[in-house]
This record gives C-alpha cells, structure tokens and sequence, in this order.
C-alpha cells in the first residue's frame, strides 16, 4: 500500500484521481442529459422517467453516494492541486500571455469548478432534497424555472460547465496517459463538441419549460 500512498501524494497521483473522477461525472452528465431530455416528451413522460429512477433503489443510492465521494476528491484535490501551482509560481507575471496551447477553459479551471460545485448544492436543495410527497418532480422543475432569475442563474451555470468541460474532458485522458499525437486532436474536437452538447442540452432546458409554463 507504500506505493499507493506516494502516488497519491505526488501530483502525478493527484492528476490521476481528478481524470478518474472528472470522466465519471461526465459519464453522469451524459446520462442525466438523456434522462432529462425526456421531458420534450410532456409531464407524463418526465414524471414516469423520475419514477423509473426510484425504482432501482439500491443501485440509485449508491450511485448517489458514490458520486458523492469523487465530487469530495474531485473538489480537495483540485483546490490542493490549485494551492501547489501558486505557491510553485507566487510572482505574477507582469504580462500575460496565451501561449503554450493554454485556453480559457484551462485559465480558469478552479474557477469555474468552485462556482459549479455552488450551482450544484443549490441544484440538489431544489430538485433533490425536497419534500415529493404531495407534489411530482415535473411540477417542482415547472415552478423551479417560473422564477426567471434562476432561469438566468441555470444558464449562466451551463455556459460555465460548457468551458469546464472543454478542457477536462481532453485533459483526463491526457492525465491517464491517452495522449497518443494521432488520436489526441480527435478528443480535443470531440471535448469541444461535448462541452457544446452540455451547455446547449441543458441551457435550453428551463427556456423550454418556462415556456411551457
């Protein structure tokens, strides 16, 4: 277990778990996109998806509390790994530059991951750990997005995991070694068509049932 414990400590180790964790959350961000795209289909459709979910139970609650914990290594170990590069590099540089492939995605990693991980526990308090037993979820999203401020606040959040996306997805494998040269240009196109799906799959999502509403 030595040689787990110094991997872990070495910022090669602390890389690694941020690729593990980050592709699992965009495996969940696929997957709940599909699952919320059902609402397209009307109230009946998106009701009966929600309940198809409750059904599994078990396998749903672990899901749960494993995402839980990679969103708690994922964060840790991105602000630590956030701490090391500043205190590797204190003096700002007096001009700024662009250069060595860096994007904005990449500038503002820990950034953008801090007030994603804020829309997240307001996203939770709203549609998850609230009370559903005289109300169904379709009509909790439904008065959620009659508030247009949220509205604006959920795009907004949308357009933000767009640009952390842009750069995590090809960053991971690039962390795990994948970063063959034939085959890396194809995932940096393919991350940027993914950061797209997300922003644009969820962010028309509260303009439609506001609509709707």
């Amino acid at each position: 277990m030595n040689w787990l414990t110094k991997t872990i400590g070495a910022s090669i180790g602390k890389k690694l778990m941020m690729a593990i964790t980050g592709l699992s959350f965009i495996g969940f961000l696929m997957a709940h996109l599909a699952g919320n795209l059902t609402i397209y289909g009307g109230k009946d459709a998106f009701n009966a998806y929600a309940q198809k979910l409750h059904t599994i139970g078990p396998v749903l609650k672990v899901a749960e509390i494993g995402l839980l914990v990679f969103a708690v290594v994922h964060v840790l170990t991105g602000v630590w790994l956030f701490y090391q590069n500043y205190n590797a590099r204190p003096q700002k540089y007096a001009i700024k530059k662009s250069g060595g492939g860096r994007t904005v995605g990449s500038r503002t990693m820990p950034y953008t991951g801090l007030f994603l991980l804020v829309f997240v526990i307001l996203h939770l308090s709203n549609f998850t750990f609230t009370d559903k037993s005289q109300t169904t979820i379709y009509e909790i999203v439904s008065s959620t997005f009659a508030n247009p401020f949220y509205v604006m606040f959920y795009i907004i959040a949308m357009a933000v995991a767009a640009v952390h996306v842009s750069h995590g997805f090809w960053s991971a494998f690039q962390s795990l070694g994948l970063n063959h040269s034939k085959y890396m240009p194809i995932i940096m196109v393919l991350s940027i068509v993914f950061a797209v799906v997300v922003g644009v799959g969820f962010g028309f999502l509260p303009i439609y049932i506001s609509f709707q509403a």
